[in-house]
């Protein structure tokens, strides 16, 4: 494989987390250059698209018949060819305001678990909307890398990525996965179980984005200090009217139970299967977790409870993704080295 291609002196090179909720694209020397929801906003008549990211999610629920929002993205891996394309071409071409030609050089994070049809799959997504090299790299340790983890030192540390389609859990240690497992419970599956929840026990129907609002005021893995509660506007299912009900954090405490337990189980499972020179360390450093599922209030809490283990959640959980990709554009070495085939 040519690393330094001819065009390797005009390439700005990009590392993209090509996220189920959202996608985050860093350029090299920039930092983060695109931060955007995974929508995309498409003309069902013309195929054309009418908005990508915030301004497709905005649309979402309330597209007329003729424009539908898409989300490309399913448990972490294309779920829509054609518009993970659209979506990837925009936000390149973003990314790089001023030079529509250029073919950069692109690392993206993926799910440990996927399948080689998956990774090809986003490989030639990425190839279409034209990139000159791309490299594919597990997500559960790129995201140890910018949470700041010594994911090349002798020592072991366990990371949980929680996602918007999947939760990634990896024991790492001399820049190698000792374990890894993905679970396709994350962010997206409690916001569905919110949905599922207030359905059955309010007859009220409620879209994605508020089940997502209340999931981030309400969302809890453990008991709070102070009660909170919320109003939330839906259709009631009986009279098929609109309607509001007042919703308390202990509901979607419960609503959320079987999704916390998955990921805590997985977890669980994970420290089972590590080394005992590796247990001991994780014993010393506990485990860190990332991803937007890590900002879900007292769940790291909760985990420590449950794993007798000190639990830290990362300085910028949403961005550990996608930093830890941008480091691999200027280590690459270390890219080699982690680079998924």
């Amino acid at each position: 494989m040519n690393l330094r291609s001819v065009f390797s002196y005009f390439s700005s090179d990009l590392a993209i987390d090509l996220g189920t909720a959202n996608t985050l694209v860093y350029a090299k020397g920039r930092g983060i250059v695109v931060n955007e929801p995974s929508i995309v906003a498409i003309d069902r008549t013309t195929k054309k698209p009418l908005a990508v990211g915030r301004e497709a999610k905005d649309m979402l629920g309330r597209t007329p018949g003729d424009v539908v929002a898409i989300k490309p993205m399913k448990d972490g891996v294309i779920a829509d060819f054609d518009v993970t394309e659209l979506m990837l071409k925009h936000f390149i071409k973003q990314a790089h305001t001023r030079n529509h030609w250029i073919s950069p050089r692109i690392v993206i994070g993926i799910p440990s678990e996927i399948t080689q049809v998956e990774k090809r799959a986003v490989q030639e997504s990425a190839m279409r909307a034209k990139a000159s090299e791309v490299f594919l790299v597990e997500q559960a340790i790129v995201a140890a890398i910018g949470a700041g983890l010594p994911i090349t030192e002798a020592c072991g540390s366990m990371i949980v990525d929680i996602g918007g389609g999947t939760s990634d859990i990896a024991v790492i240690s001399l820049s190698g996965i000792v374990y890894s497992r993905s679970v396709r419970v994350a962010g997206n599956e409690m916001d569905e179980a919110i949905i599922q929840y207030i359905k059955r026990k309010h007859n009220l129907l409620i879209g994605e984005r508020t089940a997502e609002t209340i999931k981030i005021e309400l969302g809890s893995a453990a008991p709070l200090d102070t009660a909170l509660s919320m109003e939330i506007k839906g259709r009631n299912l009986i009279e098929g009217v609109p309607k509001t009900v007042t919703i308390s954090d202990e509901e979607v405490r419960e609503a959320l139970g079987d999704s916390v337990g998955i990921i805590i189980n997985a977890i669980k499972v994970a420290l089972e299967r590590t080394p005992p020179e590796i247990s001991a360390d994780i014993m010393d450093r506990g485990i860190v977790l990332t991803g937007g599922g890590a900002l879900l209030k007292r769940l790291d809490k909760r985990l420590a409870l449950e794993t007798g283990l000190p639990v830290f959640v990362a300085e910028d959980p949403l961005s550990s993704v996608v930093l830890g990709t941008g480091k691999m554009l200027t280590d690459i070495k270390l890219l080699r080295r982690l680079c998924v085939h």
